[in-house]
C-alpha cells in the first residue's frame, strides 16, 4: 500500500524536486544518444521514435527502481582479476558499464567517421537505395535506446535510491523528468541534426561518456563523488567541458548569423546607392 501522506512533508517535496533535477541532468547523455539514433530513421518516423525511445527509457528506469534492493547486489563483485599491477573485482554494474561504454565508443567513432566521410549527405542526395542503406527501422531504434538506457540509468537510479527513502518519490521523479524531456526532445534533436558542428559536439560527448563508462567499469577512476550532483568528478569535468563547448559554439553561431545579416544589409544598401547614383547620372532624380 502506497503511503501518500509523505507528501504532506516539505522534506518529501524537496527530495522529489532534487531528484527530478538530477534525472534531467544525468539524462543529457541519453538525450544526445536518442537524437543521434533516431536521426537514422525516416523523417516521418523520427518524432514517434524519440517519444517511444523516451517512453521505453522511462519503463526501464521504473522497473529498475522497483527492484531497488536487487541493485545493491549489482555492486558486489562476481569475479576478480588480479594481474599484480592491476586488480579489480568486477560486479554486474561494472560489466554493464564496460560493455555499454565500449559500445558508445564504437558508436561515437563510427558516426564521426561516417560524418567526416559525408555518408549522410551522400545518402540524402542519393537514390532510394542509398537512403534505405543509411536508415534503420523504428523497432531497432527504440530497442537500442532502451538497452542503452539501462547503462545510462544505472548511476542515476543508484543515486535516486541513495537520496530518497520512498519508492513512490523515486518513481514520480523519473516519470516527471522523462515527461519534461519528451516536451523538448524534438526541438533538441532538430537543433542537433540541423547544425553539423553541434552534431559533431554531440558525437564527441557520446564518445567521451563511452570512455568514462569503460574506465569506470574497469575500476579506473578517482573515486571522488560530487554529492550535490550525484556524479563522479570525471563525469562532472566532461559535462563542464561539453557545456562550455556548447555555449562557445552557440555564441559563434549567433555571431555568424548576425554577421551574415549585417553583410546582407550592407550589400542591399550598396545596391541602392549604386542605383541612386545611376539615376542621378541619367538625370532622372536630383542629387
Amino acid at each position: 500500500m502506497i503511503d501518500f501522506s509523505i507528501f504532506l512533508t516539505a522534506e518529501a517535496w524537496i527530495s522529489l524536486l532534487t531528484l527530478v533535477f538530477l534525472e534531467i541532468v544525468l539524462g543529457v547523455d541519453n538525450i544526445a544518444f536518442i537524437a543521434l539514433t533516431t536521426n537514422r530513421l525516416p523523417e516521418s518516423k523520427q518524432h514517434i521514435g524519440r517519444k517511444l525511445g523516451l517512453a521505453g527509457a522511462m519503463i526501464m528506469r521504473v522497473i529498475f527502481l522497483c527492484f531497488a534492493s536487487w541493485l545493491i547486489h549489482m555492486m558486489q563483485p562476481v569475479f576478480t582479476v588480479d594481474l599484480g599491477f592491476y586488480s579489480h573485482g568486477f560486479s554486474v554494474r561494472d560489466m554493464l558499464l564496460a560493455a555499454g561504454g565500449i559500445y558508445l565508443i564504437y558508436k561515437g567513432a563510427s558516426e564521426l567517421r561516417s560524418m567526416l566521410a559525408l555518408e549522410e549527405l551522400r545518402a540524402k542526395h542519393g537514390d532510394d537505395a542509398d537512403k534505405k542503406a543509411h536508415q534503420i527501422g523504428l523497432g531497432q531504434a527504440v530497442g537500442t535506446i532502451m538497452v542503452m538506457d539501462i547503462v545510462f540509468s544505472i548511476d542515476s537510479v543508484i543515486t535516486a535510491v541513495g537520496m530518497a527513502e520512498h519508492l513512490i518519490i523515486m518513481i514520480i521523479a523519473v516519470i516527471s523528468a522523462i515527461l519534461l524531456m519528451m516536451v523538448f526532445i524534438d526541438q533538441v534533436s532538430d537543433f542537433i541534426n540541423k547544425h553539423a558542428e553541434i552534431t559533431i559536439l554531440a558525437l564527441v560527448f557520446i564518445l567521451s561518456i563511452g570512455v568514462l563508462l569503460t574506465l569506470d567499469g574497469f575500476g579506473l577512476h578517482t573515486g571522488v563523488e560530487i554529492e550535490a550532483l550525484g556524479m563522479s568528478l570525471e563525469k562532472v569535468l566532461v559535462y563542464f567541458a561539453m557545456i562550455f563547448s556548447l555555449v562557445m559554439e552557440i555564441i559563434q553561431m549567433t555571431y555568424n548569423k548576425r554577421a551574415a545579416a549585417f553583410h546582407r544589409e550592407r550589400e542591399i544598401e550598396r545596391g541602392r546607392e549604386e542605383m541612386r547614383q545611376e539615376l542621378i547620372e541619367k538625370g532622372e532624380i536630383e542629387a
